[in-house]
Parts: C-alpha cells; structure tokens; sequence
C-alpha cells in the first residue's frame, strides 16, 4: 500500500522517507542478498541490518536527510535505499556528503537508481542548498560507477577506502563529485 504522506520527497516513479523499524525484514532480505552485496566484504546479518536503520534513523534527526527508504509510489513496495549521508572517515574525499543507493535485484535495470539519485541531487541542492556531493564505490562496481556518470557527476580519482584496509578486494575505490549548477 503506498504511503505518500510518509514521503519527504518524490520522483517520477519513486517516494523517499525516513525509516521505521517495520522495515526491517525487507531491509534485511537485501542486505543478505549476496548479488546485491557483491562489491562489499559481506552481507550484512538481521542484527547489523537492524543497527543500520538505527544509524540512518539517527543520521535522520540530526540532520534532516539520509540514505531514504525508497518505495515505488504505485505499490508502495519498499525497494532498498537512496539517498544522502554525511561521510567523515578519513580519506581525500572526506569529510563530505555522499550520495549512495542500494536496490533489491528485482529494482535493477529499470532506471530506479539514476532517476532517485537525480532526485536526491535536486534535494541536495535545492531544500538542504548543499554546496557538493561525493559518490564512491569500489573500483570494479561498473554499475554505480554508470549511475554516478548519468546523474552528472564527475571522476575526481581513486582512494583507498580506510573501513575496507582489511579486505584489500574491496579496498581501492573511486570517487566522483557534482556541484549545484
């Protein structure tokens, strides 16, 4: 059932607000999903999935955006997320704001993620007036990377990532970054 006066904001075809706790079983049948999780060190258990909507929760109130639950607005069918969250690990990108998704594999291939970043991007810049937004991914995650270069962003270089030094795969990542125009 679409809940479009739970929604911060709208896309086209997507709603975006902030998480509850009921969405914890559908968060974490993504986040256990090995396909959707390819280019991170593991899947993420119930538990930390649990501890990961408390964050964005958190990360909510604090200061008024996150990585959103992202719902289909005809279904109401919760999808994964998109959205904003501030990043302070250190690195030549950070500190800064990051704009990221994750989608359940049924979502892919169907435009959700460019058109909800895009639209997150009008949020950034319009209702919180931010001055630029960073999006990073492991150097091998092609389909981010096509994302991040559809919704205008621009390679600024590779880093490696210091939360994944334990896991060199995943290490060596690239970043991207967009300004208002």
């Amino acid at each position: 059932m679409p809940g479009s006066d739970n929604y911060i904001f709208k896309s086209e075809r997507l709603g975006f607000r902030n998480w509850r706790s009921s969405d914890l079983p559908e968060f974490a049948e993504i986040n256990s999903d090995p396909a959707v999780m390819e280019h991170f060190p593991k899947a993420l258990t119930l538990q930390e999935t649990s501890e990961f909507i408390e964050r964005l929760q958190k990360h909510y109130a604090e200061k008024g955006y996150n990585y959103f639950a992202t719902e289909i607005l005809e279904t109401g069918e919760l999808i994964g997320f998109i959205g904003l969250a501030y990043q302070d690990y250190e690195s030549v990108c950070t500190p800064a704001i990051d704009i990221g998704w994750r989608l359940k594999k049924t979502a892919w291939g169907k435009g959700y993620a460019t058109e909800g970043a895009q639209r997150c991007l009008e949020f950034a810049f319009n209702e919180l007036k931010l001055k630029k937004i960073i999006s990073t991914c492991t150097i091998n995650n092609t389909k981010s990377e096509n994302v991040m270069q559809k919704i205008g962003m621009l390679k600024k270089g590779t880093f490696n990532h210091p939360k994944l030094k334990d896991y060199p795969e995943y290490e060596q990542c690239i970043w991207y970054e967009v300004e208002p125009k």
